[in-house]
C-alpha cells in the first residue's frame, strides 16, 4: 500500500475519533431510521450506525405497514414529519382501509408494501437527508463516564463520539435463530447477532430479559395454484398514509389471496411437535401473544379444524410470496410437508423456511417518557429493545427518541405526548409506566380516547407539534389549517342552515327514518345514525356547497365525522381534560416515597422504581391503587 494511501486511511479513522457528533443512532430499521431522520432534520449533526447499509429499514418479517391500530400510528408519525407514511405510500402495491363497516374511531389504513422498494425508498431519503452521516460496522459497546454517554465502540475498536445515543438494535441483541432441532446465532436469516452491548448494558446496573418472535416461510409464487384461494383486493378507491401532497393515491393495486389449514394439515404438523423448540423447552422466552406460530395454534386452539392463512406478495417484480398465519420454528421437513397439504399449495416450492429468534430486551420501565434511560444520561431506547413488536410501534418510538435526543443536545424542552394527544403517547406511556413482559402489541382498545385519535384527523392533531420542532413544513401546516377551517365551516353550514320537511321528508322515507313536520337545521337530520353524506349531497343547497367551495373527500369526510359523532367526541375531551389536570400535577423527581407510611407498600415500591412524573401517570402504574392516589395527592397538599 502507498504512503499516500495508508495517510488517507489514518486521516479516514481520525474523522471518526476526534470529531464529535450530535446524536448517533445505532441500528437502522423502522426505529434507527426514524430515529436518524428526525435528529436529523432538528439539526442535530447524526450518525447512522448499522451492520449491513444494504439493510436500512428491511422489512423483516410481513411486507406491509398499518393495520388496526397501526395505521393510525403511521398517520400520527407523518403527521409530526417522520418518512413512515411517504415511503409506506410510494412503495405500497396494495391499500385498504380496514374495520371501515365500524365507527371512524376504529377505521385503520393498511398497505400492502413491495418489500424492496420499500427499504430503497428509506435509503433514498435517508441519503437527501442534511446533517445525516453513515457508517457500516457493528457496535459492540457504549462510551459512557459518571453515567453520562460519550460515544460508541465499533467491532473495528473505532471509537465514535457522541452527545447522545440511540439504540435501536431490534432482534439482534444475542439473537438466536431456532428452525427444529437446529439453532445458530443470529439477528435476522443470514445476518449475524449483535454482541457486547447487553453484558456492558447488565454492568450498568440495567435489568435485562428474553423474548421470542416469529417468521413463516417465504415461498415462490409460481407454484402456487390461486384459483384454489380466495382473493383479496384492494379498496376500490383507494386513499393513502401521507397528509403531504409529495405522494399520490395507486391507480393499479395487487391482489392478496386467503387460504385455510384443515385437520390434515393439523396432523402433519403435530408430528413435529416432539422436535419443535418451542414444546421441547430450548425456547424459553416470551413471544408474542397476539401473532402466535401455527404449532401454538394448533395446541391452544384445539377445538379449531382450520386457521387463516394470507397468501401476500412482496412486491409488483417479485415472485416471493409471504405466508402470513404460518408463522412457525418447526423443522423444515415438516413445514414443508404440512404446507403442501393446504389447498393451493400442493406444488409450493420454499424460498425459505420459517423460523424463531430470541433476542435480549430492556424492560421500559427503566426509562423516562422521552425513552431516554434513568441510568445513563443521554442514551435513549427505542423499538424491540423496549419490548414492543410490530414496523409501526418501533418507528414511532424511533421518531421519539430521534426527537428527544436531539432537543436534550440543543438544550431544549423535552417532548412528550399526552395519552389523549396520540397513540404514540399510549405506546410510550404503557411501556413506560406498566412495563411489558411479552412483546408489547398497539391495539385500539389500549387508548380510552380512541374517538379524538382517528387516523383521519392525525393532522389536526400532531402538525403542529410537528412544525414547532422543525419537523413539520410551513406548507404542511398551512395545508393542515386549510382542511381545519373547511371542514368547520362545513360543520357550521349544516348547524346554520334549515330544511323544510318537502325537501327532506322524501330522504327520510328512502332511509326509514321519522319524518318531520316542521323545518329544521340540517346539523339534527344529518346526525341520524341511519343518514349519511350522501343522502345530504342530495338536498341542494348542500351539493351547492360543496361545489362552491371545492370541498376534497378528506375535507367532506372529516366533517361528517365532526357532525356524527359530535356527542361521543365532546365527552372524551372533557374525560381527556380531568385527566389533564392531573397531569399538570408535578411530582419532584427526588421525592421519597418511602417517608408515606399511610401508602400501601407495593405502592411505595412500585412508585420509587418507575419515577412517575405526574399524578396522572402514577395512577396508571401497575400495583398502584386509587387509595395510594389519593394519599399522595394529600401528602402533596393537593
Amino acid at each position: 500500500m502507498s504512503f499516500r494511501a495508508c495517510r488517507g486511511i489514518r486521516g479516514f479513522w481520525r474523522h471518526f475519533m476526534f470529531n464529535t457528533y450530535d446524536v448517533i443512532v445505532v441500528g437502522a430499521g423502522h426505529a434507527g431510521s426514524e430515529a436518524a431522520a428526525a435528529a436529523a432534520n432538528m439539526g442535530s449533526k447524526t450518525l447512522l450506525v448499522t451492520m449491513n447499509l444494504q439493510n436500512i429499514a428491511q422489512m423483516s418479517c410481513n411486507p406491509a405497514m398499518g393495520g388496526i391500530a397501526k395505521g393510525q400510528i403511521v398517520r400520527e408519525i407523518d403527521a409530526l414529519g417522520g418518512y413512515s407514511g411517504i415511503v409506506s405510500d410510494t412503495s405500497a402495491i396494495q391499500f385498504k382501509m380496514l374495520n371501515k363497516s365500524k365507527g371512524p374511531a376504529m377505521w385503520s389504513p393498511r398497505v400492502q408494501s413491495d418489500r424492496m422498494r420499500f427499504a430503497e425508498e428509506w435509503r433514498l431519503m435517508l441519503e437527501q437527508t442534511p446533517n445525516l452521516d453513515f457508517f457500516q460496522d457493528m457496535v459492540k459497546g457504549l462510551l459512557v463516564k459518571n453515567n453520562k454517554i460519550e460515544g460508541v465502540v465499533t467491532a473495528l475498536g473505532i471509537e465514535i463520539k457522541a452527545k447522545a445515543v440511540v439504540l435501536t438494535n431490534g432482534t439482534f441483541l444475542n439473537g438466536l435463530i431456532h428452525i427444529g432441532d437446529k439453532n445458530f446465532g443470529g439477528g435476522r436469516a443470514g445476518e449475524k447477532a449483535a454482541t457486547g452491548i447487553t453484558e456492558q448494558l447488565i454492568q450498568l446496573g440495567f435489568d435485562a430479559g428474553r423474548m421470542k418472535t416469529g417468521t413463516p416461510p417465504r415461498v415462490d409464487g409460481r407454484s402456487l395454484d390461486y384459483s384454489k384461494m380466495i382473493p383479496q383486493p384492494g379498496d376500490d378507491v383507494p386513499e393513502k398514509f401521507s397528509f403531504s401532497d409529495i405522494t399520490k393515491p395507486l391507480t393499479r393495486q395487487m391482489d392478496c389471496h386467503m387460504a385455510y389449514t384443515s385437520p390434515e394439515v393439523h396432523d402433519l404438523l403435530r408430528e413435529g411437535f416432539d422436535r419443535s423448540p418451542m414444546f421441547n423447552g430450548r425456547i424459553k422466552s416470551t413471544g408474542p401473544r397476539y401473532c402466535p406460530s401455527i404449532e401454538d395454534k394448533i395446541n391452544r386452539f384445539a377445538d379449531k379444524d382450520r386457521h387463516q392463512l394470507f397468501v401476500e406478495p412482496e412486491g409488483w417484480n417479485t415472485v416471493e410470496v409471504y405466508v402470513n398465519g404460518f408463522s412457525t420454528s418447526l423443522p423444515e421437513d415438516v413445514q414443508f410437508k404440512a404446507l403442501r397439504s393446504v389447498e393451493g399449495f400442493e406444488n409450493v416450492k420454499f424460498f425459505r423456511p420459517g423460523y424463531a429468534i430470541e433476542y435480549d430486551y430492556f424492560p421500559p420501565t427503566q426509562l423516562k417518557h422521552t425513552l431516554e434511560t434513568k441510568l445513563v444520561e443521554g442514551l435513549y431506547f427505542a423499538g424491540q429493545i423496549n419490548g414492543t413488536t410490530g414496523y409501526e410501534e418501533a418507528a414511532s418510538q424511533g421518531l421519539m427518541a430521534g426527537i428527544n435526543a436531539a432537543l436534550k443536545v440543543q438544550e431544549r424542552d423535552e417532548f412528550i405526548l399526552k395519552r389523549s394527544e396520540a397513540y404514540i403517547g399510549v405506546l410510550v406511556d404503557d411501556l413506560i409506566t406498566k412495563g411489558t413482559e411479552e412483546p408489547y402489541r398497539m391495539f385500539t382498545s389500549r387508548a380510552e380516547y380512541r374517538t379524538l385519535l382517528r387516523q383521519d384527523n392525525a393532522d389536526l392533531r400532531l402538525t403542529p407539534k410537528g412544525f414547532e420542532l422543525g419537523l413539520a413544513s410551513e406548507k404542511r401546516l398551512r395545508r393542515m389549517e386549510e382542511k381545519q377551517a373547511k371542514a368547520e365551516a362545513f360543520v357550521n353550514f349544516f348547524k346554520e342552515t334549515s330544511v323544510t320537511p318537502d325537501v327532506i321528508n322524501p330522504i327520510l322515507n328512502d332511509n326509514e327514518s321519522v319524518e318531520v313536520n316542521q323545518a329544521g337545521k340540517l346539523f339534527k337530520i344529518f346526525a341520524r345514525p341511519n343518514i349519511d353524506m350522501s343522502d345530504m349531497r342530495k338536498i341542494a343547497s348542500v351539493e351547492a356547497y360543496i361545489n362552491t367551495h371545492d370541498l376534497d373527500k378528506e375535507i367532506i369526510e372529516q366533517a361528517e365525522i365532526q357532525v356524527k359523532y359530535s356527542g361521543y367526541i365532546d365527552k372524551e375531551k372533557n374525560n381527556a381534560d380531568k385527566l389533564n389536570r392531573l397531569e399538570n400535577i408535578k411530582i419532584p423527581d427526588n421525592f421519597d416515597y418511602s417517608q408515606i407510611k399511610s401508602m400501601s407498600f407495593e405502592g411505595r415500591e412500585k412508585l420509587s422504581k418507575i419515577r412517575p412524573k405526574t399524578i396522572s401517570q402514577a395512577s396508571r402504574v401497575s400495583g398502584v391503587s386509587p387509595s395510594d392516589i389519593s394519599v399522595l395527592l394529600v401528602y402533596m397538599g393537593r
